[in-house]
């Protein structure tokens, strides 16, 4: 008797029903059937293997279903000796795709926290803004994710993080404007609270 194989399923946010993952013949074929649709022929030499590197893309730019931001955030610094300013961090990129058409946006993310008694690896900031990013993401709610995560696990002062991307949809297709982008923030806190807070923070954000 054959044994019973489960697909793995995958979870986007607490608030998203656990889906099955397809196999990968499953995602090779749907990428044949687009490239038909397309008007091509998927079976001509400079196609053959299209499927392949497509789903190879995928499983890089969508890897962020499969890591855990509390994972990264877990492991803190007690020690900062009194250290109560904020901690900032510029220019981290963004890569990500929004759900509306499975186009890139792409641009920078600046991130703030003001610690109380623990501080984190500032590698650990960026990677949680990548995790986010390698999901299906409208630009608002990325930005209120990784404020969530940061907010959550590290109970700080206050978080402030601001979007500037670029977004593929708009430019490479519909009203076809290109070099517009996109902002977005979210303030929590003292950034909330102190517009001197949340001026200086933009300040040293922008540069």
């Amino acid at each position: 008797m054959d044994a019973i194989v489960q697909k793995p399923t995958l979870v986007a946010d607490s608030d998203s029903p656990a889906v099955v993952r397809p196999s990968r013949e499953e995602a090779l074929k749907a990428v044949r059937t687009l490239l038909a649709w397309a008007g091509d022929n998927p079976d001509r030499e400079g196609l053959i293997d299209t499927p392949k590197r497509v789903v190879d893309a995928y499983a890089e730019w969508f890897e962020g279903y499969e890591a855990d931001p509390a994972k990264e955030l877990s492991r803190t610094f007690e020690d900062v000796q009194g250290y109560d300013d904020m901690v900032l961090l510029r220019d981290i990129e963004v890569e990500s795709h929004c759900e509306h058409h499975m186009a890139p946006f792409l641009g920078k993310a600046y991130v703030a926290y003001v610690p109380t008694e623990k501080v984190v690896g500032i590698s650990k900031i960026a990677r949680v803004v990548e995790i986010f990013s390698k999901r299906l993401q409208t630009q608002e709610v990325l930005t209120n994710q990784i404020a969530g995560a940061i907010e959550s696990h590290l109970k700080p002062a206050g978080v402030a993080v601001l979007i500037d991307a670029e977004h593929q949809c708009m430019t490479t297709r519909g009203v076809h404007h290109r070099h517009v982008s996109t902002i977005t923030t979210r303030f929590t806190g003292v950034f909330k609270s102190d517009p001197a807070q949340m001026e200086r923070f933009l300040k040293l954000a922008r540069g």
